[in-house]
């Protein structure tokens, strides 16, 4: 209140003009990096108190924070720092929808076309990674600004963490029952196995298609399916094919170098065997190098992608 010089009586302010609500909400900087530790803390917690005690009421839980911890701190991560103009709808939808859809329409297209053989994975691959894609196509169907390699990049890896987290979920669901029962330990098992590799491999190959995908969309929103998004879609499902025949590599490489005879029937008709017992070291050996090297060949070419996005390093 303020008053009049004349007549000494108050006089209301007249209010100026609002500021603006902020384009994106306001996260606080660290929050992925508390929601890792906080989640770590829970699932370590769960964990234990399921195996001591064996309580099936807990399973959901323990499959739940398992599955979706690292997929949904890798999602806040590239919202804090590379998608908060893209809206929280958007990234939302492709990791929940694009996720849910990718998932339904994989485990479809297994059933009715991949049959054992030596071409499985590369069935597998082709299959998973074109539905992805067309998940990422069906989310942004009614969003036509968003466009360009930096929005495909993150949303496109938004796609494939979901993927991922639900994918884990069903293994982890898997492994917990059994015609014994209940097993909590394979449970756990089979989420520390599963917990950073799937979600880095899916989230690194649906970014690679999104990428491309988003960077060749037009003004008016409309898709093309150019050379480029087809190359980068073959390319993505060879990436994925070897991360799932390393287990097949790694044993016939550790055979050879052991001395040791293979069924090749049994790779004839994609059944992959375990190693012997003298085969083992160099089985983990193999193995493990070989899903970092095809992991550290889609980090480059995320890369490669980013460094032709200028407005990468520049984002709020």
């Amino acid at each position: 209140m303020t008053h009049s010089p004349q007549s000494g009586r108050p006089r209301a302010r007249i209010p100026g003009p609002q500021q603006p609500p902020p384009p994106y909400p306001r996260i606080r900087a660290g929050l992925s990096k508390r929601c890792l530790g906080g989640g770590l803390a829970l699932w370590a917690l769960t964990a234990v108190i399921a195996y001591v005690t064996g309580k099936a009421a807990l399973l959901p839980t323990l499959i739940l924070l398992g599955s979706f911890l690292v997929p949904v701190v890798f999602v806040l991560w590239a919202y804090e720092r590379h998608a908060r103009d893209l809206g929280v709808s958007a990234i939302l939808g492709c990791f929940l929808t694009g996720g849910a859809l990718g998932l339904l329409g994989a485990s479809v297209a297994e059933s009715y076309l991949v049959r054992p053989s030596w071409g499985m994975f590369v069935c597998v691959g082709l299959a998973e990674e074109a539905v992805k894609l067309s998940a990422l196509v069906f989310v942004l169907r009614r969003m036509p600004g968003i466009r360009g390699i930096r929005a495909g990049l993150v949303l496109g890896a938004a796609v494939g963490l979901g993927f991922a987290a639900l994918e884990s979920a069903g293994y982890a669901l898997g492994a917990a029952v059994s015609t014994a029962g209940l097993d909590p330990r394979a449970l756990i098992e089979t989420e520390l196995l599963r917990a950073v590799p799937a979600t880095l491999g899916h989230g690194l190959w649906t970014a690679i298609t999104g990428g491309v995908l988003l960077s060749a969309r037009r003004p008016n929103g409309r898709f093309r399916l150019t050379a480029p998004v087809v190359s980068a879609c073959l390319g993505a499902a060879l990436l994925h094919a070897l991360w799932d025949s390393t287990h097949g590599i790694a044993i016939w490489l550790a055979a050879y170098l052991a001395g040791t005879a293979v069924e090749r029937r049994l790779f004839a008709a994609g059944y992959v065997p375990g190693p012997g017992p003298a085969e083992e070291h160099l089985f983990t050996v193999f193995s493990v190098g070989l899903l970092v090297l095809v992991a550290l060949l889609g980090v480059a070419w995320v890369h490669s992608l980013a460094r032709r996005c200028p407005s990468w390093r520049n984002t709020p």
